[in-house]
């Protein structure tokens, strides 16, 4: 049985390395963007849980009531 190149076996090395280093850096960009996508998805919702339950305060409050009477258009002065 022969001896193996060195150079063969630390080319190989080098090659099994760079496709490791590769797919970690893959596997980290695919995680940083779930992630992300989490985050979003978590505050988004959040956002809109608020700005419910601020509607609904003010429907409470009859702020919304005040504000349409404000709005209202001003009679014609003709």
């Amino acid at each position: 049985m022969a001896d193996p190149d060195p150079k063969s076996v630390q080319d190989l090395t080098a090659v099994v390395q760079t496709l490791l280093q590769q797919m970690q850096d893959k596997f980290q960009t695919m995680s940083d963007q779930i992630i992300g996508r989490n985050i979003l998805c978590f505050f988004g919702c959040r956002i809109d849980d608020l700005e419910k339950n601020i509607a609904d305060l003010m429907t409470q409050a009859g702020v919304e009531e005040l504000e349409a009477e404000n709005k209202s258009p001003a009679p014609n002065k003709s």
